[in-house]
């Protein structure tokens, strides 16, 4: 099914949006030099630009969720939404210091007069709708970090997630045009209306034009087959009059089913298929409120996909060699791109690793296992319970493991797809570092995006994402230093 992007003509690659984060947080503060205004102190001032840059920071949080692939195709979901968690905490810490430095010289000279200051700003009606927008923001942060202790279906949370982000930005923009220093009238006032329009818009096309789409595009579930241990394979086809879907194998879709085929209510599943074949199919595993009851649902089921997205793909690497590497449900991008790579009878040499933790676990182990017969394939089939099989390895995959996968192969000229949980994510990722291949030969999705184990990946992308924190900082220094000077 096509998709919208309409603020995304292009795919930038990370280097270019990172440059267009930092060009975007200083037009609001070029604006603001424009405006003509009373003197006040550089506390003030500082005040102010941490105001504006959250406000902007806070509206760019809305395209940065993973869900319009012009904007993230190229980085993959685990980078751009490394930066969407990432780039709330500054957020929440600039919203926080706002009201503080403002009072600060106050509470310096006199912390009684200071304390007083402070309650006004958050009692006075005039302030209101920006202690609403910092209230929303606290709120919607802790939700984020505490969301697998709260006792809420995952729609629920993405409901509230998505009001308290829409009450910040209202919140906040009211604020702005209603009482700031420089957001008043003039040229600033008019950029702020513009920021709430496109905030408006992508709401329209997240909620309303791809509700109309899912709808409109109509797909029928085939057929519903048990692959291993809670685990189901849907073959799910297109309705009469309803595209096929252009997709690279190992992509991922959002797929809702029912009456409940609205954007609110899908859920993110990596296709298994190639996109030889009609149709698509995706791997599921038991897991959650909604996929408890996945090989429940009937032949003939209304499905809503919308898609595809992703980097995870070897049209989008291009590799000379491959490794595939799946642990326990997230063999499924790995084995659609295996059944591409049959399908079109690719020659490069492919290395498959595939690890579980029971032997009932294991998906689709025959198809893999014919697949050695057409391709330059071999596999690692490894089981944490130590069951004797010959062609199952006892344990994990090892060191010694990986590096016999890499055997005769150019680290430089092979990469690594990998799947799976999160921890085993890290320790693959780090030991293939440690063997030889290039960070960037090494591209990962997992399924959890917890605060836990951090590969060096995630730690050098957390450098570069904090080095755009820091280039925002060093705007709100400068606009300090220039507005005193206006």
């Amino acid at each position: 099914m096509p998709h919208m992007n309409a603020f995304f003509a292009l795919r930038p690659s990370g280097p270019g949006l990172a440059l267009g984060y930092v060009l975007a947080a200083t037009l609001p503060l070029a604006l603001a030099l424009t405006q003509k205004t009373a003197p006040a102190s550089g506390w003030e001032y500082a005040a102010a630009a941490m105001g504006m840059i959250a406000l902007l920071g806070m509206a760019v949080q809305f395209v940065t969720s993973g869900r319009f692939e012009n904007l993230s195709g190229r980085l993959g979901i685990d980078k751009i939404m490394g930066f969407h968690k990432l780039a709330a905490s500054w957020l929440a810490l600039a919203v926080v210091l706002h009201p503080l430095a403002y009072i600060w010289p106050t509470f310096a000279a006199d912390p009684a007069l200071g304390w007083l200051r402070l309650q006004f700003y958050l009692t006075a009606p005039a302030y209101l709708s920006g202690v609403v927008a910092l209230g929303a923001l606290v709120v919607l942060i802790a939700s984020s970090i505490l969301r697998d202790r709260l006792p809420w279906r995952y729609e629920a949370w993405r409901a509230v997630h998505v009001v308290l982000a829409l009450v910040a930005v209202a919140g906040g923009l009211h604020h702005a045009i209603a009482v700031g220093r420089f957001s008043a009238q003039g040229p600033l006032a008019a950029f702020w209306w513009a920021v709430g329009a496109v905030v408006l818009a992508v709401m329209v096309t997240l909620y309303g034009w791809r509700w109309a789409q899912l709808r409109r595009h109509k797909w029928r579930l085939a057929s519903v087959t048990k692959r291993a241990d809670r685990m189901w394979e849907l073959d799910i086809q297109p309705a009469s009059g309803t595209p096929a879907l252009p997709y690279h194998a190992g992509q991922f879709v959002w797929m809702t089913e029912g009456t409940r085929r609205f954007p609110l209510f899908d859920h993110p599943f990596s296709i298994s298929d190639s996109p030889a074949r009609p149709g698509i199919s995706l791997l599921i595993k038991e897991a959650g409120d909604f996929t408890n009851r996945i090989g429940d649902l009937p032949q003939g089921h209304a499905i809503g996909i919308d898609g595809p997205y992703g980097e995870f793909s070897l049209q989008a690497h291009d590799p000379k060699a491959v490794l595939l590497i799946g642990g326990g449900v997230g063999i499924a991008p790995v084995l659609g791109i295996l059944r591409d790579m049959v399908a079109r009878g690719d020659t490069r040499p492919v290395r498959l690793a595939y690890a579980v933790g029971a032997l009932q676990n294991f998906a689709c182990l025959d198809e893999m296992r014919a697949a050695t017969r057409t391709l330059d394939l071999r596999l690692w089939l490894t089981c944490e319970d130590g069951a004797a099989r010959p062609d199952i390895l006892p344990g994990r995959l090892t060191r010694e493991r990986l590096a016999d996968m890499l055997d005769g192969l150019d680290p430089a000229q092979t990469k690594a797809l990998i799947c799976g949980p999160g921890p085993m994510v890290v320790a693959v990722s780090d030991t293939l570092l440690d063997l030889g291949l290039p960070m960037a030969n090494v591209i990962y999705e997992r399924f959890d995006y917890a605060a836990g184990a951090r590969s060096r990946q995630d730690r050098a992308r957390t450098r570069n994402i904090l080095a755009v924190g820091g280039a925002v900082a060093a705007l709100v220094a400068g606009f300090t230093a220039l507005a005193g000077l206006v």
